[in-house]
């Protein structure tokens, strides 16, 4: 699914160990920018579990909650430790919902741990058709589109568009460093897999990139309103890591 990411590592100099486990927070942020969530007027808690080589290393939670104002709010929270690395992050989007399109309204991205701190913040403004950021005084030099989404809201579009049968999924996203770049996806078969809570009955969407050196796959259970279950994320067929659904409450 939607699948990309910030390094949250930054060293003149480091080992072969150190890149590599740098290399694998990045992904597991990936992950979650590709996730997809619950039915939009059902408010939910997933919680899941974050794996590497078969060792679970965190966890993980995602959150729907809907305002007063008929807004919502989405929610990210991982906290990973691995060996002497750590990566705890918050991620929060706040949307609406109009004929069945997310629209953005504002984006929130934090991270600590390993390597630098990072705090990042967006305002989608609707009615002047701008984009700021907290890192820059002016809007951000980028073409306004209709359908522009954050890290969190496009994945709400996702969920919304495969389950009303789409099989082929494009979206314009503004990342963590206020680039303008496409998310491309398509459905990839059906799947029975064994997490956690039990075998669930799947589809499964992968995440198609410019080449065949990353791959991402995300499987959706409609059993759970379509919610994502399972990620692997790996490079050159080399897992960084797998996410597991272990628990679901609305």
């Amino acid at each position: 699914m939607p699948f990309l990411t910030i390094n949250p590592f930054h060293r003149k100099a480091r080992s072969s160990r150190n890149r590599h486990t740098s290399a694998w927070f990045i992904a597991l942020s990936a992950i979650f920018s590709t996730s997809v969530l619950a039915e939009p007027l059902t408010p939910y808690r997933a919680e899941y579990e974050v794996s590497r080589k078969g060792s679970v290393q965190g966890n993980a939670l995602r959150e729907l909650t809907k305002n007063a104002d008929n807004t919502y709010v989405l929610t990210y929270q991982s906290d990973i430790e691995w060996m002497i690395f750590s990566d705890e992050r918050n991620e929060r989007a706040r949307f609406m919902v109009n004929n069945n399109q997310a629209i953005p309204l504002e984006y929130s991205m934090s991270r600590k741990g390993t390597g630098p701190d990072k705090q990042y913040n967006l305002v989608f403004d609707q009615s002047k058709k701008q984009i700021f950021s907290n890192k820059n005084k002016h809007p951000l030099k980028v073409d306004w589109k209709a359908e522009q989404k954050d890290l969190l809201t496009y994945q709400f579009q996702l969920r919304n568009d495969l389950k009303a049968g789409g099989t082929k999924f494009s979206y314009p996203i503004i990342d963590k460093n206020g680039n303008q770049r496409n998310y491309d996806f398509e459905v990839d078969g059906k799947e029975t897999i064994t997490l956690p809570i039990g075998n669930v009955e799947t589809i499964r969407v992968k995440r198609l990139y410019d080449n065949n050196k990353r791959q991402a796959i995300a499987w959706f259970a409609p059993e759970y309103d379509f919610l994502l279950v399972k990620m692997y994320k790996g490079k050159e067929g080399i897992e960084q890591f797998q996410v597991q659904l272990k628990q679901y409450d609305k």
